[in-house]
């Protein structure tokens, strides 16, 4: 790699220049978690049931009694062998942060189409330690426009709020809240690049020189493996 070599004068004064910049994207980053925490909610009518590690449970029972709950929507096919490589990459930043949300009146939980059996022996190779839950049938993940195991090649489906033709399972995080009858909300979806703040790995790239060395490859993520999987 190529850099461009300063005196430390000179690389103070560039570094503080970017600092303003940072400091700007910290504001805006700031009013914008403000403006999605004034979204309104839309009422979750759909008793939709799942499959856990305790049995069969509803939505509300994913909870665990808090007034939020965060949904990560993996994509783990009810017929796959194996998690997607990019959602394994995410899930990676997953473990052990459910006590630190717990702290926040917030639980988290992995949702996926697949077997629970499947689930948890995926979850077990790759030494992760969140909640993860088998949606038994189509409809969450479909009302959440994550998943649409029945939709033939080319048929369009609604992703990332727009109509796509690609895939018929994606990633993406959604927020549940409690309501003050009992019910419950859902107040907020995020889907593609909106991920990429829950990514750590990418988070700390973006510090780097270098970057996350992805441009000149066929996609970006081209270079991903599963954790286990480097250097077969």
């Amino acid at each position: 790699m190529t850099m461009k070599v300063v005196d430390r004068s000179a690389w103070l004064a560039e570094r503080t220049a970017l600092l303003a910049e940072e400091r700007a994207l910290t504001a805006a980053r700031d009013r914008v978690a403000e403006l999605r925490r004034r979204l309104p909610v839309v009422r979750v009518d759909p008793e939709y049931r799942f499959a856990t590690e305790r049995g069969e449970e509803t939505l509300l029972d994913l909870f665990k009694g808090r007034g939020q709950l965060i949904v990560s929507h993996f994509m783990f096919g009810h017929d796959w062998q194996e998690g997607c490589p990019n959602c394994s990459f995410w899930a990676d930043s997953y473990s052990g942060i459910d006590v630190h949300l717990a702290a926040r009146d917030t639980a988290f939980v992995t949702v996926s189409s697949a077997p629970l059996e499947r689930l948890l022996a995926y979850r077990a190779r790759m030494g992760w330690r969140f909640d993860w839950v088998s949606a038994i049938g189509p409809a969450f993940g479909h009302d959440f426009e994550v998943s649409y195991p029945d939709r033939k090649e080319g048929e369009p489906r609604r992703y990332n709020y727009r109509e796509v033709t690609n895939g018929n399972e994606m990633p993406g995080i959604s927020v549940l809240v409690r309501l003050d009858d009992g019910g419950i909300g859902h107040s907020y979806s995020t889907y593609g690049r909106g991920l990429d703040p829950m990514n750590s790995a990418y988070q700390l790239l973006d510090l780097t020189p270098a970057g996350r060395s992805e441009s000149g490859l066929p996609w970006p993520t081209a270079w991903l493996r599963r954790r286990d999987s480097y250097g077969t």
